[in-house]
């Protein structure tokens, strides 16, 4: 007889793990994986995905224009005039007024100079406002990214759970055959003992 060979084959189950933000598919042409629409890890992937290319830029070009730094501004600016317009009139125009002591062209010079440093603290505020810009912004993309790849280790997560799962109630058939090799082989090994036989059993009937 030949020499028998053996073809082993596993055929992976179908299988589908979930969790509440992501799903995971495996069958015997691999695994798919893909986060629930609409979810808080989907919602984080799409937004970093469209959008870590005008992060990046806002990082590394910081303005004032910002939708953010423009509320702050705004806020400053009018906290600002508020407050020096009436700590002014308050603390040195009115108890100066009252006493006949301030004329109003000196009045007016008090305005101006206030202008003025308000101006310079504006000016000062802005250049605050673009420097923690760049902080502020690097500091969300580092909480965005942290939380992207959460939601990547929860795909990975959830893709080996589907293969392991799967390769649990994988079938595995194994095929039997005959080697042509071993057949030949077998078969000259029992016609060269046939033809011993003969040759012994001439050589026998020859003596006598």
């Amino acid at each position: 007889m030949g020499k028998k060979s053996q073809t082993t084959s596993k055929v992976y189950g179908n299988t589908t793990t979930s969790n509440p933000y992501a799903t995971a598919s495996t069958n015997n042409s691999g695994t798919t994986s893909a986060f629930k629409e609409g979810t808080a890890l989907d919602t984080i992937y799409n937004y970093v995905n469209n959008n870590i290319g005008s992060l990046l830029d806002e990082y590394m070009n910081p303005n004032i224009n910002s939708t953010t730094n423009q509320a702050k501004l705004n806020a400053y600016t009018s906290a600002l005039n508020t407050e020096a317009a009436k700590s002014l009139e308050n603390n040195i125009i009115n108890p100066l007024s009252n006493r006949n002591m301030i004329r109003s062209s000196q009045a007016t010079d008090l305005y101006k100079n206030l202008s003025e440093s308000t101006t310079d603290s504006l000016s000062s505020y802005v250049n605050e406002l673009i420097a923690e810009s760049q902080e502020n912004t690097a500091a969300m993309m580092n909480n965005l990214l942290s939380a992207y790849m959460q939601g990547y280790n929860v795909i990975s997560d959830m893709q080996n759970q589907s293969l392991q799962t799967s390769a649990g109630n994988a079938t595995t058939t194994t095929n039997a055959g005959s080697s042509l090799g071993g057949n030949i082989s077998s078969g000259t090994s029992s016609a060269n003992s046939i033809l011993d036989v003969i040759t012994k059993a001439i050589q026998l009937f020859a003596k006598k």
